[in-house]
């Protein structure tokens, strides 16, 4: 059976207020912005995890080609599936509300399939998942033809945003503090508002965001065509 995928063009009214922000992505918060709001990271796996393993337990106990172990098995997928429907959910929300709110969004733009190698944040990191959250910020970004700009993550937590001095930091270092101007905030502000300026910066002289363009809907089940597999 061959399946149709249909597409169209989508497009809401946006009240535009001229507000401008910077997003740091993160596992402390979901994310910071350049204004010092947080929202609260989810962590919709790492809450399911005892239930997780509790029903992987079971299927394991089951004999092979049991009707006990296919039910064991089913009990499981449709575990995975309401955590990946629930990622779903609030990445959609979430990047609808930011859009929304803002005509300008700039965000970093993170290989997260190299970051997923650091065996020690690899689980926490998938579980966060920013690389949903940007696609639908950027699919977001066209249907209220906001602009939405991702820049590139180099020196964004180390540089200081007041002015400019880098501040070698570990990922342990949760306070950003300057040697140089004396300014001290938290990391993920300072980093957010860095974003924001890289964003601002290239900007200038560009008469397009990266938000205006084709607007690929798969009306399907709303989904936004993917940059990566991540």
């Amino acid at each position: 059976m061959i399946i149709l995928v249909s597409f169209a063009e989508r497009k809401e009214q946006h009240q535009h207020n001229g507000k401008q922000v910077g997003i740091d992505v993160g596992l402390e918060f979901f994310y910071t912005d350049s204004d010092g709001k947080t929202v609260e990271n989810p962590r919709f796996l790492r809450k399911s995890e005892k239930s997780l393993k509790r029903k992987q337990r079971k299927v394991s106990r089951c004999k092979k080609g049991s009707s006990n172990r296919r039910k064991a098995v089913k009990k499981l997928a449709k575990k995975h599936l309401k955590v990946s429907r629930q990622r779903k959910d609030f990445a959609v929300k979430t990047a609808r509300t930011l859009v929304q709110s803002n005509d300008l969004v700039v965000y970093e733009d993170l290989q997260v399939r190299n970051m997923v190698k650091n065996h020690h944040l690899a689980k926490s990191i998938s579980d966060a998942s920013w690389s949903l959250f940007t696609d639908w910020v950027d699919y977001y970004g066209k249907v209220f033809d906001t602009w939405v700009i991702a820049v590139a993550p180099h020196y964004t937590s180390q540089d200081c945003s007041v002015c400019g001095t880098r501040v070698q930091k570990s990922l342990s270092t949760r306070t950003h503090k300057c040697h140089c101007c004396g300014a001290v905030m938290h990391r993920d502000y300072n980093a957010a508002t860095m974003i924001l300026n890289k964003g601002l910066k290239s900007t200038v002289g560009r008469t397009e965001s990266k938000a205006c363009g084709q607007n690929d809907l798969c009306l399907s089940g709303e989904t936004p065509l993917s940059k990566s597999a991540e």
